[in-house]
């Protein structure tokens, strides 16, 4: 929500009296567009107007300042007199609680929900003064926004506060009943914060308190952002002034830049905090940071309205009102946004990641009211190309993922980069067995093809293999035309194919690496089990499952036929299920990676299906693809970055 609707919706609660005595945020804003917004200097850097450029740059710099100075020093003299309007009825109002306080019969309850209500409009007022500040220097092009917050900071009395902290301290101290026989105050309970107002905890017959208390005081949350050179020194500012005011850290997020860094806290500004923003820009001003802040708790109680049905209770916020705090109560990291899941995109290319296909993915995220709230380079930054990103989205559940998909593979396809998108859930950073198809995936060869060969049968057997792994022949009667052929065959051509097998690239790697982290690995295969073993024993996995030759009664033959059980698609994504039950582990902690038309069922079993170098078929209706030279890529996918990766290696696994 932008602030000036919200700060005007904050207003509909208040008295009218209050609503006088604030700075008018609009009246300074229209002043701003109307009177700054067209001399600005940074609006005349970007102009084409030819008439306004002619002369010297010097000439035009000294024409445009010469109306633009005075607009600006008009602003601030409407805005001390906002600020002044403020102040006077801030005072006012203080006085007069501290009249009320000495009258006969004083209720101190409703006092401290006074003191409680001026000290949130003190918020809401200094907020929408930095604002004003912040908006007149964007548009102007002239950075004078900050110290005159500065002086406010210094010289306000509101900013000070220490009348209206006295009074909120003396108000808890009798609601409480604080005050020992010997004059000597004790530490009040807490208050706690209900739907009704503010319930303070009493003193029962016994002494004790007749309800729990809570470590918090009313409070105000705010998001403070501090921006600096200084690294860990901008950390540690932030961090004193809050400490210094008794605030509390909700949360926090950190970037930096190199030697610029960025550290925001979500804050709770407690009793005697309102100082805190002196102290703040104090800090800033010592390490050359910019510092900002925004008040989160949009549904602060003490600003709404009361509904006449009940006095005591405050009347509902406006549902805009309602949907805006949800920025208050989510992770700093997360889109502020309701109605949303969470994904992860790994974005791969080994030749480079182009800002082309970045903008184009970027274009396609906005068109679906995607948010980016995270991008990690996976790729190591010593490579001269970035190939591997990590983004971490915040997706509307209104989206049509698979139409989304549909554009995505059409992207993906015409630019040559892989996108991998996953829930972005407790199981995708906890998977836990990875089933691998064998032929062109952890082999480069289809074993029965290089069988073929050596039989001299390569060309029918072939046309057969790329039918059925093509999705256009059923698995079942293409691998009994594909045996049929083979009939006759010497047994030892497995021991000569065995020994020719190239292994993918990477895809020893991958396996050590994968086990070094604890998974369980199976290869299953469409092939044949000699191979399937050998696969296995090499590669240190843990099962594999392939189709059985049948031999003549000498052993010395092929007969042509299988035996046991045909590994089609359908048996594969059994298998997998099975292995999983194994492991005492479901199917959203497997992976499984293949390239054929029979691998779809596995692929759509597993928690992440990864379609590797896959036919077009297969592209076309897996979830998730990876056309990428080496298997170690797959470690990207699984949110490890090159360093990880290089970690694993210098265990001196088998590469």
């Amino acid at each position: 929500m932008k602030f000036g609707k919200h700060f005007t919706e904050r207003q509909g609660g208040l008295p009218t009296e209050w609503v006088d005595g604030c700075v008018d945020y609009v009246l300074l804003k229209k002043y701003i567009k109307g009177l700054i917004k067209p001399l600005s200097l940074a609006a005349f850097a970007s102009s084409s107007n030819e008439a306004q450029k002619a002369g010297s740059f010097a000439d035009q710099i000294e024409t445009q300042a010469a109306g633009l100075v005075p607009a600006v020093a008009g602003f601030f003299r409407r805005l001390d007199t906002e600020v002044e309007k403020f102040s006077t009825f801030y005072e006012k109002e203080v006085k007069g609680l501290d009249v009320r306080a000495t009258e006969a019969g004083a209720d101190a309850d409703a006092l401290l929900q006074d003191v409680v209500k001026l000290e949130s409009l003190v918020f809401l007022n200094y907020t929408g003064i930095t604002k004003i500040v912040k908006k007149c220097d964007r548009h102007s092009g002239m950075r004078v926004g900050e110290a005159y917050v500065v002086q406010l900071s210094t010289h306000a009395s509101f900013c000070k506060a220490e009348a209206l902290t006295a009074l909120k301290k003396r108000f808890i101290e009798i609601v409480c009943g604080a005050t020992g026989s010997h004059g000597r105050t004790s530490m009040p309970p807490s208050p706690i914060l209900t739907s009704r107002g503010l319930a303070f905890p009493r003193p029962g017959a016994s002494g004790k308190q007749t309800a729990p208390t809570v470590p918090l005081l009313p409070q105000q949350k705010l998001l403070v952002t501090m921006t600096g050179p200084h690294g860990t020194d901008i950390i540690d500012a932030v961090l004193e002034s809050l400490a210094l005011h008794g605030c509390e850290v909700d949360d926090f997020v950190l970037s930096r830049l190199y030697h610029t860094v960025t550290f925001g806290c979500l804050v709770r500004v407690g009793a005697h905090s309102v100082a805190v923003f002196r102290t703040l820009a104090d800090a800033a001003r010592k390490w050359d940071a910019t510092l900002s802040f925004d008040v989160q708790d949009t549904t602060a109680m003490p600003l709404l309205p009361v509904d006449p049905r009940n006095k005591d209770a405050p009347a509902p916020a406006p549902a805009t009102t309602q949907a805006s705090a949800t920025s208050a109560t989510a992770a700093l990291e997360d889109a502020p946004y309701s109605g949303r899941v969470k994904y992860t995109a790994t974005l791969l290319n080994q030749n480079g990641l182009s800002t082309a296909f970045l903008h184009l993915w970027t274009r396609l995220l906005l068109d679906a009211r995607i948010s980016v709230e995270k991008m990690t380079r996976l790729s190591t930054t010593s490579s001269p190309m970035l190939c591997s990103v990590e983004y971490r989205l915040s997706v509307p559940v209104s989206v049509d993922f698979d139409a989304f998909r549909a554009q995505l593979f059409a992207l993906s396809s015409e630019s040559g980069t892989d996108v991998a998108v996953q829930l972005n859930d407790v199981f995708r950073a906890h998977k836990r067995l990875v089933v691998f198809d064998m032929d062109s995936t952890l082999i480069q060869q289809e074993v029965i093809d290089e069988i073929a060969r050596l039989a001299g049968v390569s060309d029918d057997v072939a046309r057969i293999t790329e039918a059925a792994m093509n999705g256009e022949l059923d698995f079942r009667q293409s691998l009994a035309q594909r045996v049929l052929l083979l009939k006759g065959t010497p047994v030892h051509i497995l021991d000569t194919v065995r020994a020719q097998l190239t292994f993918t690239p990477g895809a020893r790697f991958l396996c050590a690496a994968l086990k070094r982290l604890g998974f369980k690995l199976a290869v299953i295969s469409g092939g044949f089990m000699p191979l399937a073993l050998h696969v296995k024993h090499t590669l240190g996995l843990d099962y594999a499952f392939a189709n059985q030759l049948k031999v003549s009664a000498d052993g010395t033959t092929l007969t042509g036929e299988t035996h046991g059980p045909i590994v089609d698609g359908q048996r594969k994504a059994e298998l997998l299920d099975v292995l999983a039950q194994a492991e005492g582990i479901g199917p959203e902690q497997v992976i499984a990676v293949g390239d054929g038309a029979n691998d779809l069922w596995m692929l759509a079993a597993a928690g992440l299906g990864i379609a590797f170098n896959a036919k077009p078929k297969v592209q076309k209706e897996a979830r998730t693809r990876l056309n990428q030279t080496s298997l170690r890529n797959v470690l990207y996918l699984l949110g490890y970055t090159d360093d990880d990766a290089k970690q694993l290696a210098d265990l001196d696994l088998d590469r």
